[in-house]
């Protein structure tokens, strides 16, 4: 995720923005915040900007400016008072949470400012836990603590009552379809990853995937040789779909790209020609839905989700498709 600016990050997670701007605006910043959410999500971009507003020199109300020495500092990820845990290996061991706390009792170097990010802070060990659980019940009067994790579940539960927790929401699909575009992704392609996940991550590693722009062609196709029914679409499924979608959530994807093509044309139907994922198959699209009733693109969506709840039951792949072929080819 590159948004890094407190505009930026307003517009992918809201409440908490304005959560952490109003505790800055009445002095009230928290000592202790976890935050938590799915990955992708920005709970480390917005952790890093909260240090920079709680270092920078100049802020402009809660927003740091971006531009004096402690800001540019946080950026380059070398701020003395300023201080990462990330797990060793597969966890967060004991001696980490302690060198964190020799350094806290060591005067602030630019200020009396101390500020600590704990990263997957459920992968703590249970001493390691038990250790931060004791720097958390004392806390000094400018020491500032951000635990994030994915797992919120898996943390102690007094650990839990000690910090403020801030729920990170998966990021809407506008804003991941932003990121990608800003990341020079093609927009066919921006548009249909950021449907796929809801981590901006994720869409971006799809999009940059030779097997995603490969799976869209073979849906692509299949749907154009089933609205020609012309008898191809089974020596499709044999030939191409069922070998390329081997594994299950291939599988799943590949209902996933085809939902949205008919789903494309239901937009056209209703007016909503802005919404069309597959914008470059657009004229081809609009040909088709004057051809087509709602009613049964309507029937043909519901016989996509049918086969992908199917999908999850172990039926053959081959026999789904071709069951579905058959539907779809129907009016």
């Amino acid at each position: 995720m590159t948004m890094s600016t407190w505009n930026d990050l307003e517009e992918y997670q809201p409440r908490v923005l304005k959560l952490l701007g109003n505790s800055f605006e009445k002095n009230r910043l928290a000592h202790a915040y976890l935050f938590e959410g799915k990955k992708g999500t920005g709970k480390k971009e917005v952790s890093l900007l909260l240090a920079r507003s709680y270092f920078c020199e100049k802020p402009d109300g809660h927003k740091p400016c971006e531009t004096c020495r402690n800001c540019k500092r946080i950026h380059s990820g070398n701020h003395p008072d300023l201080h990462l845990v990330e797990p060793d290996g597969l966890s967060i061991k004991k001696w980490q949470i302690q060198s964190l706390q020799e350094e806290f009792t060591k005067t602030g170097v630019e200020s009396h400012k101390k500020l600590y990010i704990i990263s997957h802070a459920d992968k703590m060990t249970a001493n390691a836990a038990n250790s931060l659980l004791k720097f958390l019940e004392e806390p000094n009067a400018d020491t500032m603590a951000i635990l994030l994790t994915e797992q919120v579940h898996q943390m102690l539960n007094t650990i839990l009552s000690r910090c403020q927790t801030l729920t990170f929401m998966p990021l809407p699909v506008s804003a991941i379809e932003k990121e990608l575009l800003k990341q020079d992704v093609p927009a066919n392609y921006a548009r249909l990853a950021a449907r796929m996940t809801n981590s901006s991550e994720k869409a971006l590693e799809l999009s940059r995937d030779d097997w995603f722009a490969q799976a869209r062609l073979v849906v692509i196709k299949l749907y154009e040789v089933i609205f020609k029914r012309n008898g191809q679409a089974f020596v499709q499924v044999q030939t191409q779909w069922v070998p390329f979608f081997a594994e299950k959530e291939q599988q799943d994807m590949a209902f996933d790209l085809l939902l949205y093509v008919y789903k494309d044309i239901l937009s056209i139907q209703i007016g909503n020609t802005d919404h069309v994922i597959y914008q470059d198959l657009l004229p081809q699209l609009e040909q088709h839905a004057i051809q087509v009733s709602r009613q049964k693109i309507l029937e043909k969506i519901t016989s996509i989700l049918e086969a992908k709840k199917r999908l999850q039951m172990n039926v053959s792949p081959q026999l789904l498709m071709e069951q579905l072929v058959l539907s779809l080819q129907e009016g």
